[in-house]
């Protein structure tokens, strides 16, 4: 048997699907593609997560665009956090070119041009559906890690969604935390520390400050409601394509605290509230996160634990999750190891790290008697890549260097016109458009000031009359105003304010 012979019949086993899959290109052998060894993804192992690394230029986006309208075609819905901005094209059809028409031609595999269902979204003001979550629903931890707080902060916050919890007052956005930190440091300070335990002012003084910093970043117009619903992130359009939601985030850049907790708030939400699935024919929901490294940089031991727990039980909601990034050091071992499908662009190797890096890549790659992996990963050309998967039995198929099909959509991004065309026949567009601004913390701690303030003013009033009616005349002026003095002093209003909370609370 000939090499070519023997490289035919191991890559044909190695990738061979009873079931439905997707088709990534054809295997090369010394740098020409074999039609003959094409590389399928079975549809059943895509919830096993996976990666897409490599160097700036080598194709990674257009790799994603590839994979997303293989998904969508076969009614698996998309999403797509889009760091760069360069992935709204696959709402339009492509257009053929000569060289994509011959690189089709040597892979084996027709080319046609095509659109796919997009709905555009936005953490920020962006025009397109407006996502936005309530403190509630991030939780202390998640909002402790926007915040970079230490563990002494952290603690705090945890006490304060605490006491919200137990007193029925609703987190929705920051003007609520902002008004129950006011309230623990002042009104309510006796009672906090009765309870929870001493609060001190200069921490509480401190998260003040890193809460005003995120307002002025853009977290007053995500933090709050109407709250998106994870749902709609599962639509399939007319004609059975998958929608891909495409979340741009170029203009959060410089915030990458806010979008990874944001993309850690969503999967937990989508684990507690999705079905157990088991074993399925093919995913719910795949997600690719771009610029993965934001997502573990900076992050403590507890939330790297949290991370892996979640990318771990994930898959059994049939949740895919798909990281991209230049280096796949940059993601933990924990999570790598759990990663089933790795697509690996060319690294450059330009100083001693870099090799070193090269080296620690290729050893997490299966030994081919066809390839050195640790040179091939230097020398392979823009849009070719190394691919190995799961089959169809959860073991991993041989190493493919594979001359990747190119996608039917276009490869360029969207121009503002065209993005206020999708936006204005969206139907999630219209949906959380509304903003709305319901009574929760801000208001009932408001609320229940003043009706301490007014007891405090009734029981004034009375008291004046009773030492006016028990004095004499000459002294009734002079007592009237030191009981005045004393009862509005801001002990007394606490004092009121505690007596009508024990009393609300019979």
């Amino acid at each position: 048997m000939s090499n070519l012979d023997k490289f035919i019949s191991t890559l044909s086993d190695g990738y061979a699907a009873k079931g439905d899959f997707i088709v990534l290109g054809a295997a090369m052998l010394d740098g020409n593609p074999v039609p003959e060894a094409s590389v399928k993804i079975p549809l059943k192992t895509l919830n096993r997560h996976g990666l897409i690394a490599g160097a700036t230029g080598t194709g990674k986006t257009k790799t994603i665009q590839v994979l997303s309208e293989q998904l969508s075609s076969k009614g698996i819905p998309v999403v797509m956090m889009d760091i760069k901005g360069d992935f709204s094209g696959i709402a339009k059809e492509g257009e053929e070119k000569a060289f994509i028409t011959e690189r089709h031609q040597k892979i084996g595999i027709p080319y046609q041009t095509k659109s796919f269902p997009v709905e555009l979204m936005s953490l920020s003001s962006q025009n397109g559906v407006r996502l936005r979550a309530t403190l509630s629903e991030f939780g202390p931890v998640l909002f402790s890690r926007i915040l970079d707080l230490n563990d002494t902060q952290a603690g705090v916050m945890a006490v304060i969604f605490k006491y919200c919890d137990d007193n029925s007052l609703p987190l929705l956005d920051l003007k609520d935390i902002k008004k129950v930190l006011n309230y623990i440091t002042e009104e309510g300070k006796e009672e906090i520390a009765e309870n929870y335990g001493k609060i001190s002012t200069a921490t509480t003084g401190t998260i003040l400050r890193k809460i005003i910093e995120i307002e002025q970043q853009g977290g007053d117009i995500f933090f709050g409601e109407k709250s998106f619903e994870i749902d709609d992130l599962m639509r399939i359009d007319e004609n059975g394509q998958g929608y891909v939601s495409i979340i741009r985030l170029n203009d959060i850049q410089d915030k990458p605290k806010l979008f990874s907790t944001f993309m850690l708030s969503l999967l937990a939400e989508i684990y507690q509230k999705m079905p157990e699935k088991g074993d399925v024919e093919q995913p719910e929901l795949v997600f690719f996160i771009d610029e993965a490294h934001l997502i573990f940089d900076e992050a403590s031991k507890v939330l790297l634990d949290q991370i892996e727990t979640i990318i771990k039980l994930i898959r059994s909601k049939g949740i895919g999750i798909y990281f991209i990034t230049q280096n796949p050091m940059d993601i933990p071992k924990g999570v790598l190891a759990q990663l089933g499908l790795k697509i690996q662009h060319a690294l450059r190797a330009f100083t001693a790290n870099d090799r070193q890096a090269i080296k620690q890549t290729a050893d997490n790659y299966p030994i081919s008697e066809f390839y050195t992996t640790d040179e091939l990963i230097t020398s392979l050309g823009i849009g070719e890549a190394l691919v190995t998967a799961l089959n169809e039995k959860g073991i991993p198929t041989p190493l493919a260097a594979t001359m990747l099909r190119s996608p039917m959509s276009r490869m360029d991004i969207l121009t503002d016109e065209e993005i206020a065309e999708i936006n204005a026949v969206s139907k999630l567009v219209k949906k959380y458009a509304e903003e709305i601004d319901r009574e929760s913390a801000y208001e009932l701690l408001n609320k229940k000031l003043e009706e301490a303030q007014k007891a405090a003013e009734e029981q004034a009033t009375i008291e004046e009359t009773s030492q006016q009616e028990s004095k004499e005349p000459g002294m009734l002026e002079t007592v009237g105003k030191s009981v005045a003095k004393v009862v509005t002093s801001a002990s007394f209003i606490r004092g009121a304010f505690s007596v009508l909370m024990k009393m609300m609370k019979k």
